[in-house]
């Protein structure tokens, strides 16, 4: 299923780094304390900012979120808790990383009340400069160097060390609020976000529970 109008769904078209800004808010904990399907589409738009052990920063726009909520069988905590799943069932505002395929990384953001198993998947990112010593594989297109969950935690040396952080800023990682530029641009043309359904799941394929940035080069999929 897609949702969109294709009416002025252009808005991102130029340059969806101008977006992003160094003086927007750090998101506290308690706006991630919302159902996975809610806080999900919200996160476009936002910024994803990680501070490398170098020292550098960097921000990437979120461009696409996946959902994963209690009662959903594509979700890692949908049959009982584990070591692996605990921190699903902590309080909102952490993160969860897992391996998948013994070689990629993938980066969940904890949502929902605590004890209640939720998380939102960052599935893609338009990065506002490609790290140093981070994926330069393919230059001439840098939209596509985040351009999937493993992708954008390879290119922001994301890996399972950073399970179970807080974000909060001035750490290894924080998320922060859209720009007045972004709400405003979103709040104009309600046809920017697509809605549609998750990507390479065997159970809980018919929900519709993946968002993107319409126009963004950096999607991973249409």
């Amino acid at each position: 299923m897609l949702c969109r109008n294709p009416i002025n769904s252009k808005v991102f078209t130029t340059s969806p780094v101008q977006f992003i800004s160094e003086s927007a808010p750090a998101i506290a904990p308690d706006w991630f304390a919302r159902p996975s399907t809610q806080v999900a589409p919200d996160l476009l738009g936002c910024v994803l900012v990680r501070q490398l052990p170098s020292g550098e920063v960097c921000r990437g726009l979120i461009v696409e979120t996946e959902a994963y909520a209690p009662g959903d069988p594509a979700c890692h905590a949908y049959r009982r808790q584990t070591k692996r799943n605990a921190v699903m069932f902590g309080p909102p505002g952490y993160t969860y990383v897992y391996l998948i395929y013994g070689m990629y990384h993938c980066l969940n953001i904890v949502t929902d009340l605590d004890g209640v198993p939720s998380a939102v998947l960052i599935r893609a990112l338009q990065l506002e400069l490609v790290p140093a010593g981070g994926d330069r594989a393919a230059p001439q297109k840098p939209d596509r160097v985040a351009a999937g969950p493993g992708k954008l935690c390879r290119a922001l040396q994301i890996d399972q060390t950073l399970s179970a952080h807080s974000l909060q800023p001035n750490t290894a990682l924080w998320v922060e609020h859209r720009s007045p530029d972004c709400d405003r641009a979103l709040a104009q043309s309600p046809a920017a976000i697509t809605q549609t359904t998750r990507i390479g799941l065997t159970q809980g394929v018919e929900l519709p529970w993946r968002w993107y940035l319409t126009e963004s080069k950096a999607v991973s999929k249409r």
